[in-house]
């Protein structure tokens, strides 16, 4: 059927003439790729994966404004790239780009476009699924572009929005540009649990008449105890020479059927178990 293009408008005042939208604006987007400063020198002051607006550029410095907090300060510009649109970020290896799209605020289909650190206009889109996939993006000698020779694209803007409508032989489709998610706020600190005191149990002070049940014990509910703990109990106190052990453990046999345990009928069956395929 030929080539395919999607939306395409003709090019606006933000795009340049290769048709990838990277004109400049009053206040440039960029995004932290490294905590700065780092967590051994001190507390960081930007995260990776913060969005920031430049406010003023000098060599090596940018002065830049968080769109979290509003607060304005320096940063590195090594520890920033240029974002445009959104999606499309400027001089971000390939590691780099799966690092930013594993952080939480990513979710399936989450992608950005990054340019190449070695030639510029060679791009590659990064997606997230159950991994990060990468696919090249080519470019014609007309300028347009394609991932696969039957779907060509007069920029990078139209070749998102085909995607963004259907996989169309990617991984999934396209859903929100990289870290287009609210940043995750910092977590309180769990509470400790409850400390619960309990009174240590002293073996010597049980009284061995409730230990071996008598008819009073059955009708008495709080000197209820399961003929399982009481015979447990004799056993130990008549190896201490307490009691005689023959008596104990006959006269705990002969209320065996007053005590009020009883054990829960419990039917074992056979389970089926899914495998992941």
């Amino acid at each position: 059927m030929g080539n395919m293009m999607r939306g395409v408008t003709g090019r606006t005042n933000d795009q340049d003439q290769d048709g990838t939208g990277k004109a400049g604006s009053e206040e440039e987007k960029v995004v932290v790729i490294q905590d700065y400063p780092s967590a051994e020198i001190s507390e960081p002051i930007y995260r990776m994966g913060e969005k920031l607006r430049v406010v003023s550029q000098e060599p090596y410095w940018w002065r830049v404004r968080s769109d979290q907090t509003g607060k304005e300060n320096y940063i590195p510009n090594s520890h920033v790239v240029k974002v445009y649109h959104g999606w499309l970020f400027e001089g971000v290896e390939r590691q780099k780009a799966e690092e930013l799209l594993r952080l939480p605020r990513n979710r399936t289909g989450s992608y950005l476009v990054r340019e190449s650190t070695k030639e510029r206009g060679l791009y590659s889109l990064s997606v997230k699924h159950r991994t990060v996939k990468h696919y090249r993006i080519f470019r014609l000698d007309n300028s347009w572009y394609y991932i696969s020779p039957r779907l060509t694209f007069q920029c990078l803007e139209d070749l998102i929005n085909h995607y963004s409508d259907c996989a169309d032989g990617l991984c999934c489709v396209l859903t929100s540009p990289c870290l287009s998610g609210t940043m995750p706020s910092p977590q309180a600190e769990p509470e400790a649990p409850p400390v619960v005191m309990r009174h240590n149990f002293d073996w010597k002070k049980v009284d061995r008449t409730q230990l071996v049940s008598t008819e009073s014990c059955v009708d008495n509910m709080d000197n209820m105890v399961s003929y399982g703990v009481r015979n447990s109990i004799a056993a130990y106190l008549s190896f201490s020479g307490n009691q005689d052990s023959a008596q104990l453990r006959a006269e705990s046999r002969k209320k065996k059927s007053k005590s009020f345990y009883s054990f829960p009928e419990r039917r074992v069956e056979n389970l089926d178990y899914e495998e992941d395929i």
